[in-house]
């Protein structure tokens, strides 16, 4: 009895110990999360009035015609996937790479139909364990990542659309709708639609005209829209890994209130049994 109450002894510590480390890591989460909130807050205004500029453009212009504007028909399709570097993070990777998975089944019959860009080192283990086309992938971003970090894999997604490598680019990350929400979703990229360009117009006047214009900025929109789904997936993960840690915390209160009540228990059984020997050992003797 003595060796099982101190079993359960060292069971209570080590749940302990680990209940100060998920709660420690939800309180980082939360201090990431609200940092990440405000990065993607931080990064709307640039978006949008980009948006204004272009749709200024695609709008107020006449016969104008980009790569990024035409419609083809599909032959290969191109995926950005936004994952995390890291697990302990509840569903959010696995949903994402699951709608990801369900998408290319139902779409294609061979891998020579379709491309993927991953940023995150889980999608990019994910995809190549099932030998996947990885054109391009990005890890090790950090908390706060900025432009600079995804700059490479963004131009690339972007570019091979341009020259007509596959005829549609799709994104897929998690969207964030709150800290305990998080949901994966597709947007299309490329082409640029109609929704993703227009809005809201003013009168610009263009150097040295408007098509030139639109050809630089057109390309940066897309890159763009790219970083502001990455700020939404960061914020997505931290939210991710708050309810995860906290959800893990309430879990191994529950096992410490459980082990307890049985070493309790085993304890007071015992300490009967101790009694009982005594008064066992008196009645002999009597």
């Amino acid at each position: 009895m003595a060796k099982g109450m101190r079993e359960i002894k060292r069971q209570i510590k080590s749940v302990q110990s680990t209940k100060q480390i998920t709660k420690a890591m939800e309180m980082v989460a939360a201090a990431k999360l609200r940092r990440a909130q405000e990065a993607a807050q931080a990064a709307r205004p640039y978006a949008e009035k980009l948006k204004e500029v272009v749709s200024s453009i695609a709008s107020g212009t006449k016969g104008i015609q980009h790569p990024m504007l035409e419609k083809r028909p599909v032959k290969k399709t191109g995926y950005l996937v936004i994952t995390s570097d890291r697990g302990l993070a509840g569903g959010y990777n696995a949903n994402v790479l699951r709608a990801v998975s369900q998408a290319i089944r139902e779409r294609h019959k061979s891998n020579d139909e379709f491309v993927l860009f991953v940023i995150g080192r889980k999608g990019r283990d994910y995809f190549r364990r099932r030998e996947l086309p990885i054109v391009e992938h990005v890890t090790e971003l950090p908390d706060a990542p900025t432009f600079a970090d995804i700059k490479t894999i963004a131009y690339k997604a972007v570019k091979y659309f341009e020259e007509q490598q596959y005829d549609e680019l799709n994104l897929f990350y998690n969207e964030f709708v709150n800290a305990l929400t998080q949901v994966p979703v597709e947007k299309r990229l490329l082409p640029l639609a109609e929704d993703a360009i227009g809005g809201t117009t003013a009168s610009y006047e263009y150097e040295p005209s408007p098509e030139v214009v639109l050809e630089q900025l057109l390309p940066k929109y897309a890159e763009t829209l790219i970083y502001s789904a990455l700020l939404d997936a960061k914020a997505s993960e931290f939210g991710a890994k708050m309810t995860a840690m906290g959800s893990a915390t309430k879990n191994a209160t529950k096992m410490i209130s459980s082990l307890s009540l049985t070493y309790n228990r085993a304890r007071q059984a015992a300490i009967t049994q101790e009694i009982s020997e005594i008064v066992a050992g008196a009645n002999a003797q009597a």
